[in-house]
């Protein structure tokens, strides 16, 4: 019981120092600093933001697949591979006006670029 409970208290106190989510504004405001060339894997802010967008991605696009595969209406239709060009994307991005951004999460920019790429068929 005593491990049980020391484990609680470590998992509770690891994520009370985890940082906060990244807005959507921090997002596009550190993506737009970042050079679009090779050498910018090196930075540690592109390799956040890129952990930032995967989990995104992952968050947004997950429960839209389960949604189409149960027939349930979804608000966009996303192929199983989805292809991303980080320019096309961060221009999606910046084209949300800053004052949106603000209350916005990275996860609320990926669904809103998935159902501007990827509408569903009318039915």
């Amino acid at each position: 019981m005593r491990v049980i409970l020391t484990a609680v208290a470590l998992v509770l106190s690891l994520a009370a120092f985890a940082p906060p989510p990244m807005t959507l504004d921090e997002f596009v405001t550190t993506a737009n600093r970042i050079p679009m060339n090779p050498t910018a894997l090196l930075r540690s802010d592109a390799r956040r933001l890129m952990r930032e967008s995967q989990d995104a991605f992952s968050a947004v696009l997950g429960p839209m697949r389960r949604d189409m595969a149960a027939g349930r209406p979804t608000a966009a239709c996303p192929p199983e591979k989805v292809n991303v060009n980080p320019r096309e994307f961060l221009g999606h991005l910046n084209g949300i006006p800053a004052g949106q951004r603000r209350n916005m999460t990275v996860a609320d920019g990926v669904r809103h670029w998935t159902v501007a790429n990827y509408p569903c068929p009318r039915r």
